[in-house]
């Protein structure tokens, strides 16, 4: 039976069960050199400032926290590129939980460095992320382990959805759109879940890979569809939508756009040179689709919620080169 989404009262829940591990909110920064770049005036939300530098450790705190003794006693299997995983292995540690991570060949090296640390076993499995996904799902069976999907759980929703709850009410600046990155869509389903919950007006917008265009399409279709994965942007890599986030994405997002990985990389140079911040491709989506529907966005107030900065020095030293 699929899973029900969360409210805002479970992101409420999720905020108290997670802050002990991550104390104070995200910053909420104001840009005037990308303000004066959009034609708008551009607020960041930099949730790479977590302990494992991005955003979906919110989820993976609420999730692991709230296993059930036979599934802590079990342990966890899930698959990821490299942030989720991390936030999963991190959860894992903290609550003392047996964790498995399922990786595609060529995974963020300093990402599988962290995940070891902390103690998860990592499985290559695949070139892409969906073939260490059903890795994943096929182990979790074999073992009688929890798996973790990293779409389709309303806790992790629910925990991501807590940086939306900082922004409209602890951080207001009164936005008039929040631009969120979707690669599985759990990100921007909290952001619609707190912003529908509280009864602002808005607008949330979702930007994905071109190269990757599974969530678009899925979201354009009213159903989930498989779509070729050639995206270099690790958080923005899947090849198939997710049942959960599109349910979600499908009732109340308010636009979704496609931007090509090479404008994505100019978006990483641009948040280096313009405000000193190094962040991943994913989070950079943000400030590519920003910038490439200026017109719509002119003088408007907006947040670009910069998810993750688990880049390698080798990928910003080809971004830098290519620049």
């Amino acid at each position: 039976m699929p899973s029900e989404p969360p409210t805002v009262e479970d992101v409420r829940a999720a905020a108290t069960a997670i802050a002990p591990y991550l104390g104070l909110p995200t910053p909420l920064l104001r840009s005037p050199a990308l303000s004066e770049r959009v034609g708008a005036e551009v607020w960041l939300k930099l949730e790479f400032v977590t302990p494992v530098g991005v955003f979906k450790i919110r989820g993976a705190l609420n999730l692991v926290g709230r296993l059930s003794p036979a599934e802590r006693a079990a342990g966890v299997v899930t698959a990821s590129t490299g942030n989720h995983g991390q936030s999963i292995a991190y959860a894992a540690h903290e609550h003392g939980v047996r964790a498995a991570v399922f990786v595609p060949a060529g995974a963020n090296p300093d990402t599988l460095a962290a995940i070891e640390r902390l103690g998860a076993e990592i499985h290559a499995e695949g070139d892409r992320f969906d073939d260490a996904r059903r890795a994943a799902e096929r182990y979790a069976d074999a073992h009688g382990m929890r798996f973790v999907s990293s779409g389709d759980e309303p806790a992790l929703i629910a925990g991501v959805g807590t940086a939306a709850l900082e922004a409209f009410e602890l951080q207001d600046v009164d936005a008039e759109v929040v631009i969120v990155p979707v690669g599985g869509g759990s990100g921007v389903a909290g952001w619609l879940t707190v912003r529908d919950g509280l009864g602002r007006a808005c607008e949330i917008w979702g930007v994905q890979s071109a190269q990757a265009p599974a969530a678009y399409e899925s979201w354009r279709a009213g159903r989930v569809v498989a779509r070729p994965n050639l995206t270099t942007a690790e958080g923005l890599a899947t090849g198939e939508g997710f049942e959960l986030p599109q349910r979600i994405m499908h009732a109340s997002l308010d636009r979704f756009v496609l931007v090509d990985d090479d404008a994505i990389d100019r978006a990483v140079i641009e948040l280096l040179d313009c405000q000193h911040l190094l962040v991943e491709p994913a989070g950079a989506s943000p400030l590519a689709a920003a910038i490439a529907d200026r017109e719509r966005l002119a003088g408007r107030r907006l947040i670009l919620v910069c998810s993750g900065a688990n880049i390698t020095r080798a990928q910003l030293a080809a971004l830098l080169e290519r620049a």
